[in-house]
């Protein structure tokens, strides 16, 4: 099952998350096998905001645990998170856009 997770990062941390991205990476590195897209929100000035994610899980609570797990939660970056079920019906898929 699919799951769209949102996260918006609270007000004046992009220090906090530009020193954990590392960290980040490497955990959603060791969970490839669950995430299908990934990447940040930007602001009009091209910042990460937010997070958006979309992860295979067996379920809500599995889905839930692999956000607990990621370093941006553990250091409290996020302002908010949502997690919901997610049905992908449109649209080929996407390619990450490399620097």
């Amino acid at each position: 099952m699919l799951f769209c997770i949102v996260a918006i990062d609270r007000p004046g941390r992009l220090d906090r998350r530009k020193a954990t991205r590392p960290m980040h990476l490497e955990y959603l590195a060791k969970h490839a096998e669950r995430v299908r897209l990934a990447g940040p929100f930007l602001s009009e000035e091209g910042a990460p905001t937010g997070s958006m994610l979309i992860v295979e899980a067996n379920d809500l609570a599995e889905a839930e645990a692999l956000v607990a797990g990621d370093p941006y939660t553990k250091v409290g970056l996020f302002e908010s998170v949502t997690v919901r079920a997610w049905n992908h019906v449109v649209g080929t898929g996407l390619s990450a856009a490399k620097p």
